[in-house]
Formats: C-alpha cells, sequence, structure tokens
C-alpha cells in the first residue's frame, strides 16, 4: 500500500484579510501532481477539509472541484474525516453516493466501526470528536476525556482488525509522547485535549491532523503529521509545507515528506523605513509574497502603512519594534531593586534596550506618568 497523507487545508481560509483560495487551489494541483507522479493507491485527508463550520459559496464551490478531480477525474480512492474546523453535518451531505465512487468522508463517530479496506491495507476513520460524542454512543458517563475515549475505541478497533491487512488510523488530535503518570496535566492545542501516543501502538501507522507542522510529531516514526498545505501564519514562514507519501510493507514503513512551493510565501521584512523602502533593497525581494513589516526606527513614521503597501502590496502586518540586543541579568544581580526607584529601573531598561539614554522631554514624560500611578493607587 502506498498513499498519499495530507490534512489541514483550510478551504476558505484568509490571511490577515487577503484571500488564500488561488494559493489554496495551486497547492492543491500541486498535491494531485504528487500523487499522480508516486502513483499512490489512496489519498488520505485527515480533517479540517474547510477552515470554518459555515463555509463561504466560494469555499465550498473550490473544495467540490478539488473532490471532483481527485476521485472521479484521477479516480484516486480518498478517505477523508472532518476536523474541529469543519461543520460534521455539513460535510456528510451526500456521503451515501460519494461512497459508490470509493470516497469516504466520515464525519460521524459511528462511521469508525466501519473500517474502510483499499487492497492490502484496512483504514479505521476517526473524525474529530468531543467525549460528549463517545458518551453518547456507549452510553457511559465515565468516559470523561479524550484520552479515556480514546483507549475505549483502541480496544474496539482491535476486535475488528483483519488479520492479514495492514491497519492505518486516520485522526485528528494532538497527540503527545507517552504519559509516564495519571498525575501529567494534559495539554491542549486549539481547545483539543492530548492524547498519549503510545494508545496507537496496535496500528501499523497512524495518519493526524490538526497541528500545521509536519515535524510536531519527530520523535515518533509510525505516528505523523502531514502539517497544513499552505503557511497559514507568520509563525509557520519557516515550516516546510507538502505531504506525505506513505509506504507500507512487510518489512517496515517508509513515511516520505515532499515539499509543496507555495504559489506566494508568507515572508518577514525587518528594518528602517528608509531601508525598506529602498529600491536597492526592494529590488531583490519577491514583492508578490504576504510580507509581516517590523520597523526599528525610533520615531513614529507618518503614513508608513500606506506607503509600505505601495511596494508590499500583500502586506499583512505593520509593527514598530526597538532593535533589542541581548539582555543578561548580570548588571541586576546584586542591586536590591527595592532600593532603586521605579524611575530609574525604567531608565536604565530604556537603555539596555536603545543603548541610548532618556531625553530631557522623556525624563518630563515619565515623571509626568508615575506621578499620575501614584495618584490612582
Amino acid at each position: 500500500m502506498k498513499f498519499l497523507q495530507t490534512a489541514d487545508w483550510h478551504i476558505g481560509r484568509k490571511l490577515n484579510g487577503f484571500s488564500l483560495l488561488e494559493e489554496q487551489r495551486d497547492a492543491f494541483d500541486k498535491m494531485l501532481q504528487v500523487a499522480t507522479e508516486q502513483d499512490v493507491d489512496a489519498i488520505v485527508v485527515a480533517g479540517d477539509l474547510y477552515d470554518r463550520s459555515m463555509p463561504s459559496v466560494e469555499a465550498v464551490e473550490l473544495l467540490n472541484t478539488m473532490m471532483i478531480e481527485m476521485n472521479l477525474v484521477h479516480q484516486f480512492p480518498v478517505l477523508a474525516i472532518s476536523g474541529n474546523h469543519d461543520s460534521a453535518t455539513r460535510l456528510s451531505t451526500g456521503s451515501p453516493w460519494l461512497e459508490k465512487e470509493q470516497f469516504y468522508l466520515y464525519t460521524q463517530l459511528e462511521q469508525f466501526f466501519s473500517p474502510v479496506v483499499v487492497g492490502d491495507t484496512q483504514f479505521f476513520l476517526l473524525p474529530y470528536i468531543e467525549p460528549v460524542h463517545a458518551r453518547l454512543y456507549f452510553n457511559d458517563d465515565t468516559l470523561v476525556t479524550i484520552p479515556l475515549v480514546m483507549e475505549r475505541l483502541m480496544t474496539e478497533a482491535k476486535s475488528l482488525f483483519l488479520p492479514d491487512k495492514y491497519h492505518v488510523l486516520v485522526s485528528h488530535f494532538f497527540v503527545t509522547g507517552a504519559c509516564k503518570s495519571e498525575s501529567e496535566t494534559p495539554l491542549e492545542v486549539g481547545g483539543l485535549s492530548s492524547v498519549p501516543a503510545d494508545m496507537f501502538e496496535l496500528f501499523d501507522y497512524v495518519a493526524l491532523g490538526h497541528l500545521h507542522d509536519k515535524n510536531a510529531l519527530s520523535n515518533q516514526a509510525l505516528i505523523k503529521y502531514s502539517g497544513s498545505l499552505l503557511k497559514y501564519s507568520l509563525s509557520e514562514r519557516n515550516q516546510d509545507k507538502g505531504v506525505r507519501v506513505v509506504t507500507l510493507k512487510d518489512d517496515g514503513v517508509d513515511s516520505q515528506f515532499i515539499p509543496i512551493a507555495p504559489l506566494r510565501d508568507v515572508a518577514l521584512l525587518r528594518g528602517e523605513f528608509s531601508e525598506l523602502t529602498d529600491y536597492e533593497f526592494y529590488q531583490d525581494v519577491n514583492r508578490e509574497n504576504y510580507i509581516a513589516v517590523e520597523l526599528t526606527d525610533k520615531t513614529s513614521v507618518p503614513n508608513a502603512l500606506s506607503e509600505l503597501r505601495q511596494i508590499y502590496p500583500r502586506m499583512i502586518s505593520l509593527e514598530r519594534i526597538s532593535e533589542q540586543k541581548d539582555i543578561t541579568d548580570e548588571r541586576y544581580d546584586d542591586i536590591e531593586i527595592k532600593k532603586v526607584s521605579p524611575k530609574e529601573v525604567i531608565a536604565n531598561y530604556f537603555e539596555d534596550v536603545t543603548d541610548e539614554s532618556l531625553t530631557t522631554k522623556q525624563h518630563e514624560w515619565l515623571e509626568e506618568v508615575l506621578i499620575d500611578v501614584e495618584k490612582e493607587k
């Protein structure tokens, strides 16, 4: 079995007001090219097909087009689940007809107990659920956390295993390393309780969605996030985006990450206004990218936003920061803070950060602020 693993498409998402539908279509086309070149047996989509539970008309039209091209035009079997951003009810519309074409889109807990067999592999598709769904399904009020729910589900899944098949779990949760004690505080990401990785040892491979970084679980060889197809925030700018091609063999599992170049990247520019608006500087910048700007000018720059937008039309944010140097605590190790006035503390900090002393006017402003603070006490 060789399948392509992807997740977190977030169709319809915007980046600081900019529509990403064009970028999403481009990334999908490149993903489909990988699937064709690699001659995969199936495509697995581990949740968050849409970005919101009530997607726009444009987002619905794009996803419909993508589904048709994957499944009807290229005839790839598709195994997909709903994520926490999706509306399970809306996404499940038409699923009985879709399954006639080997498009399996699972959105409800009960579907988990009907694994899909493709070739030599049995796929268990577990959509995003909350503990209440499991309590109602099993009529068991003790299932109050996701780890407890998952433990029950794994027991049920094992009883459904076909002995002559590989077994793959597709899910949309935050998975951590193995829990060592019951006293450890469970982590949450995006409101999802964490699940210890050792719960999935019965599966040959686990294809995950929810976290956008492909390296989010780098210490696990058989449990992998594919990451998102695109960079959806500035914090993701240094992450490689793409898909995984997973091959299941008798001698083990091979999970190969294949990067996908975005139509437009996400980048950060930092410097003084005069530098960032200098042709000699920006002629070497791909100004079609989504660019965040951090200005290091010590004073405010009038009309900075409008002037920068003329050069960088897809500017997603503008911040003014100080060129900070590394500050250690050595200078203050032996100081008794109580003996230093608030004004001195602030003045010293300002000097450490900017390499300059407060001006006379800044001293006056600081005095006024501290007086006002004292009055408020």
